[in-house]
């Protein structure tokens, strides 16, 4: 063993008990009991000399130096977990991929595709994971990412797979019907529904539009989601901007309409990229190929 690192096995205790908040949760996910679990964490802070947590009753919290040591970690256990998959890929026992989605790309567009790519390459395990913001590979256990922007993160390469073109508003079919256009009113009064990672998006599609955007437009809630924009829009609680690619098959369908017909066109789009440094694995190549092909049929929305 080298000196100065901690064995594998309290790792994994400590790394699991910062992440789950419990010894006893950590005991369940690694297959061991309560005290073994304790026990690691106890001899690991010991072999540290630095307190890692402040136990009060049954509750764990992690101090601020185990806060930062968790991270750290948990980055290398899972750089050695991406590492061990690579090596089984190579070896021919199976190939891997992780990959970072945007959420309701992933939930609405992705995952109702992966099977179409599993039918294609059986041997390759595709792995997602949700990151809203940009990020740095060297710092995360991804092969690539699926993400919205203005074009590739620096430092990386890859393909935009389909432009968003634009936002419409959508609201259920019984609000629609209340739509007015009253002395620069739009929308008569309708909550609007906000995306808090797009927070001008109706200042822009009011000014596009030529209306006037005031105080009962800007007031309404906000939500992280476009999938949670989409229930909320269904579920009749105000009037949403959506990507037209997402929200078309519920227009097409009649549970959604449009109240007005402008839209607010927009420069972003939808891009796959890894980093420019490494060498694509043969998997990482496939599932690119694979994902142009079925980006292909967008014009002006995705095909679905």
């Amino acid at each position: 063993m080298r000196n100065g690192i901690p064995n594998l096995t309290a790792l994994q205790a400590f790394e699991a008990s910062a992440r789950l908040g419990s010894f006893s949760r950590a005991a369940e996910e690694l297959a061991l009991t309560h005290s073994a679990v304790y026990r690691q964490v106890a001899s690991l802070e010991e072999r540290l000399g630095v307190q890692l947590f402040t136990r009060v009753r049954r509750r764990i919290v992690l101090t601020e130096h185990g806060a930062e040591y968790a991270g750290r970690i948990r980055h290398h256990l899972d750089q050695i977990e991406k590492d061990t998959f690579g090596l089984v890929s190579r070896t021919g026992m199976g190939r891997s991929i992780h990959i970072a989605v945007v959420p309701t790309l992933a939930t609405t567009w992705l995952i109702p595709r992966l099977a179409d790519f599993q039918r294609r390459q059986p041997d390759i395990t595709v792995s997602l994971s949700v990151r809203t913001l940009p990020f740095q590979f060297k710092d995360q256990p991804f092969d690539g990412a699926l993400y919205h922007g203005d074009g590739l993160w620096p430092g990386t390469q890859g393909v935009l797979l389909f432009p968003e073109r634009e936002l419409v508003p959508v609201c259920a079919p019984a609000l629609a019907e209340r739509a007015r256009d009253e002395g620069g009113a739009v929308l008569g009064g309708m909550t609007h529904l906000h995306l808090s990672s797009r927070p001008d998006a109706w200042r822009q599609w009011y000014a596009a539009n030529g209306y006037l955007y005031g105080p009962q437009a800007a007031g309404g809630p906000r939500y992280e989601l476009f999938t949670m924009v989409m229930a909320a829009v269904q579920a009749g609680l105000g009037v949403g901007l959506m990507p037209r690619f997402l929200a078309q098959p519920a227009l097409d369908q009649g549970t959604l309409a449009m109240p007005v017909r402008q839209s607010l066109a927009v420069s972003q789009g939808y891009y796959f990229g890894y980093p420019q440094r490494s060498e694509r694995s043969e998997a990482l190549q496939a599932f690119e190929s694979w994902l142009e092909s079925v980006a292909a049929g967008v014009d002006g929305q995705v095909a679905v």
